[in-house]
């Protein structure tokens, strides 16, 4: 038998590396026959920590969910049914095509045993023994692979691009974009830190269909668990022969080293990075010349992100054909999606491109949570744009989602329900960018600041007739003025949310009032005929703006009022409402 907890950051977070103590210490006096292991997470980050119980034949014989320390005896004795998974959590999955995730939670990470039992690097080998580099590239193409880090570029041709570059008698690199910086995003970090391996082995075979024996992975310094295992994963891998020098007797040689970033999200702009990399600053490039061409140290490289590299060995061992079966016509194969904000079932989920926005949210996702009203979903985060609940059936694939004004991006979503106030959210995400601008370009980095500013009036109740119009005007000079992605996306959740949710900017304005009641200083408490005197929201009212008698109703100081929402928590009566 063997026992495996979920360790990724989501179930660290939520106390797993504690249920492994647990878990230990009362095996310790059993004697031998358990195994206790540990895996990445298996994608319901919700219901972390998870312990998976396998049985002598390998199969999944228990999952258990919320499996907190205090519940570990039980969990060895069978006596935790309260616990194993059912019903629409257990569907959360085999809802689901899976292919970069298709060992999430199920090996040890830190085993490369595991990985190479699952499949792991006979790709390479086949690539290596059985395939010309140009076949592996023809066989990208024929899956039709797009980049997964935003754009959704054609990974063939960047990487047929590398490969016929003159490298002058120099060097070509290989580079693993892992610089995920959009806020709600969690792709990228899970699958390093859940199968590491996947990406080496893309990776390799992409520095073999190029012409690279060397590749560089530009993980941020926020993710030392991601780091820790992959430092790993590189080791074991060079032991086992199959990183380093005549891999499978080809005569092919690939390393791999790890360098961390320092948290800045234009680095995740490739240019930017490649600056980094050198030492620089990160600061976009003119293109061209393109990183084909004159990258890494002025030489031919390719950059790709995680979740493209860990589709290659896949693509590569399946054949193209077999990727291609998934997805839409123009957006081939399956993608990852970091499900967050004010959603049930909040975690990773991989579904074929074209599935319908609402079968994720509502399908997958399960809905809205405490069953509020879908407002919008926030795609491409910082770079990407608001997509209403009207929209709720656009397919997600590259095409219909940037038809909307969004993008599909690295695969972020942030769902909002109806208390969210969507001039708020478009301020949230310009201040992101204006506070990542790394200040190159005149019109990003002083045009997202007047356009914050703009924003900043608005929801505090300042806004004036014309400013909906400045947005739109310096928006559009921003994207035009901007040289690289960051600048020319950044104005996107301002113009998406003032097409779909123009009504809201208008009620800011000219009424004063935050459609969503959420706004500060456009929202005003007021206690209604149904207070029944219980006196708590004096008791909890921390500026003692509320007045009366016991039994009778009660009254709100406006002037000293402070709009904590402390009334509206503590009132048992619903007495407390916002205008």
């Amino acid at each position: 038998m063997r026992i495996v907890v979920g360790e990724g950051s989501c179930g660290v977070a939520s106390g797993a590396k504690k249920t492994e103590a647990a878990l230990a210490a009362l095996l310790a006096g059993r004697g031998g026959g358990i195994a206790l292991e540990k895996a990445g997470c298996v994608g319901n980050c919700y219901l972390e920590p998870i312990v998976d119980v396998y049985a002598d034949d390998g199969s999944l014989s228990a999952r258990y969910v919320h499996a907190t320390e205090d519940r570990a005896a039980d969990i060895l004795e069978g006596a935790a049914d309260d616990l194993l998974i059912s019903g629409e959590d257990a569907a959360f999955l085999t809802q689901q095509e899976r292919i970069v995730l298709r060992n999430a939670g199920l090996i040890n990470p830190e085993k490369i045993e595991e990985y190479i039992a699952a499949g792991g690097y006979e790709a390479l080998k086949k690539a290596l023994t059985q395939m010309t580099p140009e076949g592996v590239i023809e066989e990208i193409k024929a899956s039709g692979l797009r980049g997964r880090g935003g754009a959704g570029f054609p990974t063939w041709f960047k990487w047929d691009a590398a490969r016929n570059a003159d490298a002058g008698g120099g060097a070509k690199y290989m580079v693993c974009n892992a610089d995920e910086g959009d806020p709600g995003a969690f792709m990228d970090r899970s699958v390093l830190e859940g199968d590491p391996h996947a990406v080496l082995e893309g990776m390799a075979i992409g520095g073999y269909a190029i012409g690279a024996r060397e590749g560089v992975i530009y993980v941020r310094a926020e993710y030392p668990l991601a780091i820790v295992r992959l430092e790993t994963a590189i080791a074991q891998a060079e032991e086992k022969g199959v990183l380093g020098e005549d891999i499978f007797g080809s005569g092919f040689g690939f390393s791999i080293r790890i360098k961390a970033g320092a948290g800045a999200f234009v680095c995740g702009e490739e240019t930017a990075l490649i600056a980094s990399l050198e030492g620089e600053r990160g600061m976009p490039r003119l293109k061209p010349p393109f990183p084909a061409q004159k990258g890494f140290w002025k030489q031919p490289t390719n950059i790709n992100n995680v979740e493209t590299f860990a589709n290659v060995p896949f693509v590569i061992r399946e054949g193209g054909a077999a990727f291609a079966a998934f997805g839409t016509e123009k957006s081939k194969g399956t993608k990852v999606f970091a499900l967050a904000g004010k959603i049930k079932k909040g975690g990773l989920v991989e579904v074929p491109m074209g599935l319908p926005l609402k079968d994720v949210i509502y399908g997958i996702g399960g809905g809205i949570k405490n069953d509020r009203a879908f407002k919008a979903v926030q795609m491409g985060g910082p770079s990407g744009g608001c997509i209403p609940a009207a929209l709720a059936d656009t397919p997600v694939d590259y095409e219909s989602i940037t038809q909307t004004g969004a993008i599909v991006g690295s695969g972020g979503m942030i769902v909002m329900d109806e208390d969210t106030c969507m001039v708020d959210m478009a301020r949230y995400f310009l201040d992101f960018t204006r506070k990542e601008s790394c200040g190159k370009c005149n019109y990003c980095r002083i045009g997202t600041k007047r356009m914050l500013e703009i924003l900043e009036r608005i929801t505090a109740g300042k806004g004036e007739d014309g400013d909906i119009e400045k947005l739109e005007e310096l928006a559009v000079k921003i994207k035009d003025g901007s040289l690289c992605g960051l600048g020319q996306t950044a104005p996107n959740p301002v113009l998406t949310t003032i097409r779909y949710f123009r009504n809201e900017y208008e009620d800011h304005i000219f009424k004063k009032k935050c459609t969503a009641h959420y706004c500060k200083a456009l929202i005003r408490y007021e206690i209604t005929d149904a207070c029944k005197g219980c006196t708590l929201c004096a008791k909890n009212c921390p500026v003692d703006a509320i007045a009366g008698k016991v039994k009778e109703k009660h009254e709100i100081d406006q002037g000293l009022c402070i709009k904590c929402g402390k009334c509206e928590d503590n009132c048992k009566f619903g007495a407390v409402v916002r205008d």
